[in-house]
Parts: C-alpha cells; structure tokens; sequence
C-alpha cells in the first residue's frame, strides 16, 4: 500500500495572503454501531514545518497515534474537540451530526480565518464556519487536516477504552464499536446500551435477530473506537488521563 504523506500546499497560499488561523478539521466515527461522532479542528503556526510521522490516522498504528498527538498539540496555536452524541445522531442522521461536531470544534478555537475541511462540499458550511474549502482526501493529503485526523482518533481511542470499562461485554477497546463478530455476539446476549445507535436500522435487524446479510463483515476492520454519548470533551480527557508515551 502506497503511504500518502500530507503537504502544506493548501496552507501556504492562505498564509502568504494574511490568513494567520488556518483550520483543518477532520472527523472520526461515522461508521460505527455505537457511540458519538468526535471531531477535531486544528491550527498549525504559519509558515511551520511538519511533524514527521504525521499522516492519515487510519494508517497509522495507536502506539504511532498516541505519539504523535501530544506533539500535535503543544506546536499548535489551537486545538478544538466536538461530537455528535447518539442522540444528535438519531434525530439528525449521521450525515447532519457529523457537521455539526466540526462546527462544534471549530467553535472552540476561539477563532479563525479559514477552514480546510475533509470531503465534499457541505451544504450550509459556509454560512455557519466561514469561507473554507472542501478537500477530498484532505486527511491524506492536509498537512493540518492530517493533524485533525490524529487528535480526533485519540480522543475517541481514550473515551473508548474508559467506555470498555463500564461495558466490558462488548469489546470496546478492541472492536471500537464496528459490528464485528464479537460485538453482535454480545448485542444478542446483552441487548442494548445507551451508546449504541439504536436508530439504525442494522441495529434493528440484529436485535430482531434477522441478519439479512447486513453484519457479514471481517472482523480485523481498521476501525475507530467510539466515543460515549457526551459533548464534555474537555471533562472526559481529563477523566481518561495524559496520552501515554510509547
């Protein structure tokens, strides 16, 4: 598998016009069956040079994550956290709940001159964020969207592994939410918790017992590990302690 190592060619253009606070923003947890959508926005200094290792956090292991992250965090000039909860989730759809987590961490830098967002064009983003610019593949090829990328994965990584605490029947810390092998085994025998996404229909199915086919997944997924259903991030960090150092 060829490795996309990200650039600073979308920063540096808005750098040399003026534009200090330059955010990238990525998000983390669309696909799993349970907990929140965490998002993370990030403002690199201008003119900076990369942090080397940094890249796509789905191509980097969580020793190589948990190393990186705290290095993101002390060169930034701002890092701002949101989420979607499963209950954003269920009554706006996962399209709309994951938005509005960036929107919830970009609210938390305290401001900005412009956005650089992974994906397609949003519909409404610019009324509500400011100008920005849509990048597909942006965590992979975004130096700031890379970083994004990396914090949003270890926040959720941390929540996860606190979530796993109080519901060890469902392989939190090790399925990180996906409907893996594991994690329909233990919905069947133990029903559901607060923090699944009870609205969805393959939730549904499964608990009917009904499997349609819908679950037929490998189960070494490279997956994200979900968030509990809360918007205190800043609470839940401190909760889930310092990022270790491998």
């Amino acid at each position: 598998m060829t490795v996309i190592v990200p650039t600073l060619r979308w920063e540096r253009p808005l750098w040399r016009d003026g534009a200090t606070r330059v955010v990238g923003v990525d998000e983390v947890g669309v696909a799993p069956t349970s907990g929140a959508v965490v998002a993370a926005a990030v403002i690199m200094p201008p003119n900076c040079h990369r942090i080397p290792g940094v890249r796509d956090s789905k191509t980097l292991s969580a020793g190589q994550r948990e190393k990186l992250a705290p290095i993101i965090r002390r060169r930034a000039i701002a890092v701002g956290v949101g989420a979607a909860s499963v209950a954003d989730i269920d009554r706006l759809n996962i399209y709309h709940a994951t938005h509005l987590a960036m929107r919830r961490a970009i609210a938390r830098l305290g401001g900005h001159d412009h956005v650089l967002v992974d994906g397609l064009r949003i519909a409404e983003f610019e009324q509500q964020v400011g100008s920005y610019t849509a990048i597909v593949d942006g965590d992979a090829r975004v130096y700031s969207i890379a970083c994004a990328s990396v914090i949003a994965k270890t926040v959720r990584d941390r929540m996860m592994a606190k979530l796993a605490v109080r519901y060890p029947e469902y392989g939190w810390d090790r399925n990180s939410g996906y409907a893996t092998r594991e994690h329909r085994a233990a919905i069947r025998a133990h029903g559901l918790t607060p923090h699944h996404r009870s609205g969805w229909q393959a939730i549904q199915v499964l608990v009917a017992g009904d499997q349609l086919g819908l679950f037929d997944q490998p189960d070494d997924l490279g997956v994200e590990p979900a968030l509990p259903d809360t918007l205190d991030i800043e609470a839940l960090e401190l909760e889930a302690g310092p990022a270790p150092f491998a």
